[in-house]
């Protein structure tokens, strides 16, 4: 078993839409040089499971270090993923594991998304309309060593690399942790879920919420929801029609 899995791709899939996961583990189980290791639901499901390899893995200078036969040779990350975030979890997934090959997937092609997990560290990026087969050339590819985007994407960044077209450099006034408080506030996260996820007091969390606002011109979270969908930072599930007059901020 372990020789046959030396010759194939092995993917860790990280999706919270368990109907996404299946399928793509069924297309890629299905690919004679592919094979799926694990599903996880989560940023955090894949810091602890790097993190259990490094643990158990020591060098001779009893450093922590994972071994490449137990690493996944290509993490496929939905940049969505709740909590955490994507882009958050790619940067600390890095810091765990330098050697890790991440692609990331999105239901976005163009706003803030892409470019922030690119920059995060992700060496692919793949929008969830894809064909199968640009699926699998994009983990070939990544495996390779090589960099891969979806070409209406690259188009998008080739134009516009630093995402100011629509104004999707709007959310690079932010920090790190603005961009992934502002993404927890779409997430419909309340600040006192933000609070106890992040380990803040729910007064920083109130200033931070307050130079977003500030930084991006807005009074409430609605209108940063509906700037988040307009610039691909959240996917739009709601029904703004309902809301005339708020509609007009993303105008």
């Amino acid at each position: 078993m372990q020789n046959t899995l030396k010759n194939k791709i092995s993917v860790l899939l990280v999706d919270d839409h368990e109907l996404v996961r299946e399928g793509i583990a069924r297309l890629l189980n299905e690919t004679p040089d592919m094979v799926v290791l694990g599903q996880l639901s989560s940023g955090e499901e894949v810091l602890e499971y790097i993190s259990q390899l490094v643990s158990n893995e020591l060098n001779s200078n009893n450093k922590k270090v994972p071994t490449s036969s137990q690493l996944p040779d290509i993490i496929l990350l939905d940049a969505r993923t709740p909590g955490l975030g994507g882009i958050e979890a790619t940067r600390d997934i890095l810091k765990l594991s330098p050697d890790c090959k991440i692609v990331a997937m999105s239901s976005v092609a163009s706003g803030v998304i892409p470019s922030q997990m690119l920059r995060s560290g992700a060496r692919g990026f793949i929008t969830k309309s894809v064909s199968v087969e640009e699926l699998l050339k994009a983990v070939r590819a990544v495996n390779a060593g090589d960099h891969y985007v979806t070409p209406s994407v690259a188009t998008r960044l080739a134009l516009d690399p630093f995402g100011d077209d629509g104004g999707a450099g709007l959310f690079d006034k932010l920090s790190r942790r603005e961009l992934q408080i502002a993404q927890m506030l779409t997430d419909g996260k309340k600040v006192s879920q933000i609070s106890t996820y992040l380990a803040l007091s729910p007064k920083t969390v109130y200033s931070y919420r307050y130079r977003i606002f500030e930084k991006l011109g807005i009074r409430s979270d609605v209108e940063l929801t509906i700037l988040a969908v307009k610039h691909g930072l959240a996917d739009d599930t709601r029904d703004y029609e309902e809301l005339p007059n708020l509609s007009l901020i993303a105008s």
